[in-house]
């Protein structure tokens, strides 16, 4: 058992850069160092290895399927923390949560974002399922909680010009997924001030 352990956390050393029981930094397996993209994810900077769903942290609302459509329908004041990794050909991958990320928080599903121009080599019958952001973020009262306000400035006028497709596997308050999973036209949702 004591064997089993030790390789386990010598696994996680080697792998994740973890320090050894003296401090000594163990050096990382790697081809080189990651390169992170600055404007997306401002606030990445030593996680090498790591999943990364921390880089990006958006708050939106109208992000809930109401259960009216009616404008008053408290779901869609609900705020949907969006937890993003940045990926390297411009795509975000964006898990949302009813709560924020804390350790024993759940997601409820996902937002997969793209660029415009990946977004414009989509076929036709697809486009319909994703919403521009440079309209929806006004709309959603979308926000970046954990950025200064020059960090936000500086992140908009990118995120403002990506899609994004909202897919969800569970309602907010559901103990497990129940039911099928679909697909939320957040552009579909009520308009609100």
């Amino acid at each position: 058992m004591k064997f089993k352990i030790f390789l386990v956390t010598a696994l996680m050393s080697i792998t994740v850069g973890c320090t050894t029981t003296g401090g000594d930094k163990v050096s990382m397996l790697t081809e080189g160092a990651k390169v992170y993209n600055e404007t997306l994810n401002p606030r990445q900077k030593e996680y090498d290895n790591h999943l990364g769903f921390n880089d990006l942290h958006i708050q939106a609302i109208r992000h809930l399927k109401p259960e009216t459509n009616h404008i008053h329908d408290p779901d869609l004041q609900t705020i949907v923390h969006h937890h993003c990794k940045a990926y390297d050909d411009g795509t975000l991958i964006c898990l949302m949560f009813h709560t924020g990320m804390k350790d024993q928080d759940k997601p409820m599903g996902f937002e997969y974002i793209i660029t415009t121009a990946q977004f414009n080599n989509l076929p036709e019958e697809e486009k319909d399922y994703w919403h521009y952001h440079a309209e929806e973020i006004p709309r959603a009262h979308a926000t970046f909680p954990d950025l200064t306000a020059a960090e936000a400035a500086k992140i908009l006028p990118a995120v403002n010009e990506t899609y994004g497709k909202v897919y969800y596997f569970k309602k907010p308050h559901d103990k497990m997924p129940l039911g099928e999973p679909y697909i939320l036209k957040v552009q579909d949702m009520p308009t609100q001030d």
